[in-house]
């Protein structure tokens, strides 16, 4: 369950991405759940993985949990391998289910991740999360609601869905002083098609998340 509103404190600390623009824009903060949503190749994990790897230049550590989700296990072999060129397994775990993986596995991913990060947040220390993607996780979610011949809603999507996620990013929070002051941050990735982001699962997810990094073709 999502800790109560009562055992929360408002976010004050920023995260730093080391990503200038987003820094200086788009400031993160410690608990809150930022989108990363745009096109195929546009550069959305590019940026999730810079943020995992500049954590190792804060002051106070950041517990990353990088969570892949439906992905080419040549993806899996690509973060694992630059994961350790850059000594990131220091502080960062990666949660993968790959596209080979059952639809279990993949359903099951982003709360094992998200399980993880609460361990970090509610000892009192600072963890992030990245879901990559929600939207490869939506399409698992429905092809095992449709197996069990679950009604089917918009685009086929079962009604619970939203839900769903919202349960699971409700998860990420800055706990007050009295229950630790940890803190749990997500960052999930969307992935649209040709810029479409009034499809159910955008739509969903961003009225879900406290702000969004929208990334289109230049």
């Amino acid at each position: 369950q999502a800790p109560p509103i009562i055992d929360r404190e408002p976010v004050t600390t920023p995260l730093s991405t080391g990503i200038k623009i987003i820094d200086t824009n788009l400031p993160l903060g410690r608990g809150q759940r930022e989108l990363i949503i745009g096109d195929r190749k546009l550069g959305k994990s590019t940026i999730a993985i810079d943020t995992v790897l500049n954590q190792k230049h804060t002051e106070s550590p950041v517990y990353c949990i990088y969570v892949l989700c439906g992905q080419k296990e040549q993806k899996v072999r690509e973060l694992i391998s630059l994961f350790e060129k850059h000594n990131t397994f220091l502080y960062s775990i990666i949660v993968a289910a790959p596209a080979s993986a059952s639809f279990a596995e993949q359903y099951l991913a982003p709360f094992v991740g998200c399980a993880i990060g609460e361990y970090f947040r509610d000892s009192g220390k600072d963890a992030l999360i990245v879901y990559d993607d929600l939207s490869k996780h939506a399409k698992a979610y429905r092809d095992i609601s449709l197996l069990l011949e679950r009604a089917p809603g918009r685009e086929a999507y079962p009604g619970d869905i939203f839900s769903l996620h919202a349960g699971l990013l409700e998860r990420a929070a800055k706990l007050s002083k009295e229950n630790g002051g940890g803190t749990l941050t997500a960052l999930l990735i969307i992935e649209t098609q040709e810029g479409d982001i009034s499809s159910f699962i955008p739509t969903n997810l961003i009225s879900i998340t406290d702000g969004q990094i929208y990334l289109e073709q230049g």
